[in-house]
């Protein structure tokens, strides 16, 4: 297929005009479809509807009683089964709410008040503190950072991983570098894993910096798509090898599992970390909903079971993301406008387009009834220094709606990138 660059003038007019059509036809239907954020959609929601069987006793196995006060760090049962996942001890895991993205600013912002473990003193008495983002990442990520006035770098993301060449020269020669963002597994939005290598340099990288920290939001842990899936090796093992045990603060949750607004959520650490972590949350809170964290337990038993559940995820969801390939393929291959990669798992498909295009596509697809994460999202403080990468979240919308939302996104990449040719 002919890409558009050389095309004659004749036939990029020509071009237009249809595409031009095809716009208006999809505009005037009034459409409203969604694919702004990763939820998983109702169909997911309902392979956990047996998860409010078992609600008469509640108590846990040694006899707690769930309905009372107590046991701020969550019950046994719950730290037991994040254990078995993470390959853990239970003294590394702390048990919060529906919530890991709350467990996460909320130890950002004691990183600022505080101070965590081994701190000489909180970030909010330093002249400056800044972040390593890698890029395209996670937008709530970086939206923590910058309402807490850190200043952010934007770290390239490779095929495995983040360009660690950078990071490993940043860190050990600016003290101001206190942490990194990562999504190490399936990453949001690239599906990116990182590789064995990546994951031993982060964990034994030297820094300038004594309370430089490692936010590992593993999120998509077990959102597998695909046979054989991808495999992650344990930063845990790596810190402790390379004498950094403190240097790991890992993230995540069963939002995807089972009910976002509903789940339970972990933060593993060192034991001395969570010990620390412990006695500030004290003054916080008496204790998470342990109600909830005991119907999880019942409800997904072990790691086994959750493999086989989220097999079951994989089976509705697969189809979305094989139809936007098929889609994007059909309309945009050949054309030299559009670049995409099916990852083997986690929520979203990082979509790119030529320099100059995401906004005005984003734009376009929005005034047709397609909503989009915003364009520059991706990047620290909504910015893409190339305007070109556009984060797709295929799995909330039924699968006719995703494929008409894609046959009209295909039309909208066409038109942001011949109206820029033209120009």
């Amino acid at each position: 297929m002919q890409k558009l660059e050389n095309r004659s003038k004749e036939e990029l007019i020509s071009r237009r005009k249809s595409l031009s059509e095809q716009y208006e036809s999809y505009r005037r239907q009034g459409l409203k479809l969604d694919m702004s954020r990763g939820k998983p959609c109702p169909e997911q929601l309902e392979l956990s509807e047996g998860f409010f069987a078992d609600t008469k006793n509640l108590f846990t196995e040694d006899g707690t009683d769930c309905r009372n006060y107590g046991l701020l760090d969550g019950i046994k049962e719950a730290k037991a089964l994040f254990a078995e996942i993470f390959g853990l001890s239970t003294d590394e895991i702390f048990i919060g709410g529906n919530s890991s993205l709350n467990l996460i600013y909320d130890l950002i912002s004691k990183a600022f008040i505080h101070g965590l473990n081994g701190f000489e003193k909180p970030w909010c008495r330093l002249d400056k503190v800044r972040f390593l983002c890698p890029s395209p990442g996670y937008d709530r990520h970086f939206a923590i950072t910058e309402l807490f006035g850190v200043e952010m770098i934007t770290i390239p993301m490779n095929d495995d991983g983040p360009d660690m060449d950078m990071v490993e020269k940043l860190t050990a020669e600016d003290d101001s570098i206190k942490g990194i963002w990562c999504v190490p597994k399936y990453s949001n939005p690239t599906g990116i894993t990182y590789s064995d290598s990546v994951v031993r340099r982060l964990a034994s990288m030297k820094t300038k910096a004594n309370d430089s920290i490692i936010m590992w939001d593993n999120a998509y842990a077990v959102h597998d798509l695909y046979e054989p899936s991808d495999k992650l090796l344990d930063i845990f093992s790596e810190c402790r090898n390379a004498g950094n045990p403190g240097r790991i603060y890992m993230f995540a949750s069963t939002s995807k599992i089972t009910f976002p607004g509903a789940g339970i959520s972990m933060m593993a650490s060192s034991r001395e970390n969570i010990a620390h972590i412990k006695k500030l949350i004290a003054i916080q809170t008496i204790g998470n909903d342990k109600i909830n964290m005991l119907l999880h337990v019942r409800f997904l038993k072990n790691a086994e079971n959750i493999r086989s559940h989220m097999k079951k995820h994989a089976e509705i969801i697969r189809p979305k993301f094989e139809a936007v390939n098929e889609i994007l393929g059909k309309n945009l291959s050949g054309k030299g406008i559009a670049s995409w990669k099916i990852p083997k798992g986690g929520y979203f498909i990082s979509l790119n387009v030529p320099e100059g295009c995401a906004k005005r596509t984003v734009a376009l697809a929005r005034n047709a009834g397609v909503k989009l994460t915003p364009a520059g999202a991706t990047f620290p403080y909504g910015r893409d220094p190339k305007d070109s990468n556009i984060r797709l979240a295929p799995t909330y919308p039924s699968l006719d709606d995703l494929r008409k939302a894609m046959e009209i996104l295909s039309v909208c990449i066409e038109i942001a990138v011949s109206e820029k040719v033209s120009a």
